[in-house]
């Protein structure tokens, strides 16, 4: 069975940052393409970054570019997600997820296969 459990979520002031742990299991990690997605209440869900199978390539949703970083550890089967200069507009539950086949910039969720639950980010003014 495969699981994604997300972590690090929490209530920070703007201008804080946060740091989001996804741990995975009962998947070939190193295989796997991962992504951060984030929903705001009212709001679809939007693509906020992947990392490719090995960690070398990245993207990242355009207006996220130099305050969030992804990495991800394949000897611990977990992505991060740093976040810094944290906006009230930041605030949304945040949750990572797999494209177990590791495709190229995947930036739809409808690639991916797995997901976690979430964990809510709230950011204060």
């Amino acid at each position: 069975q495969v699981q994604l459990v997300e972590s690090g979520g929490g209530l920070v002031q703007a201008g804080g940052s946060l740091r989001l742990s996804c741990a995975v299991s009962g998947l070939t990690f190193s295989s796997a393409t991962m992504g951060w997605f984030r929903q705001a209440p009212g709001k679809e869900r939007e693509f906020v970054s992947l990392i490719s199978r090995g960690g070398i390539n990245t993207k990242y949703q355009d207006s996220l570019k130099g305050r969030f970083t992804i990495s991800r550890d394949n000897t611990k089967n977990t992505v991060f997600l740093q976040m810094n200069s944290l906006k009230p507009e930041d605030t949304a539950v945040y949750s990572c997820a797999a494209d177990r086949w590791g495709r190229l910039n995947p930036i739809d969720g409808l690639y991916y296969d797995y997901w976690g639950q979430g964990t809510q980010v709230t950011v204060s003014s």
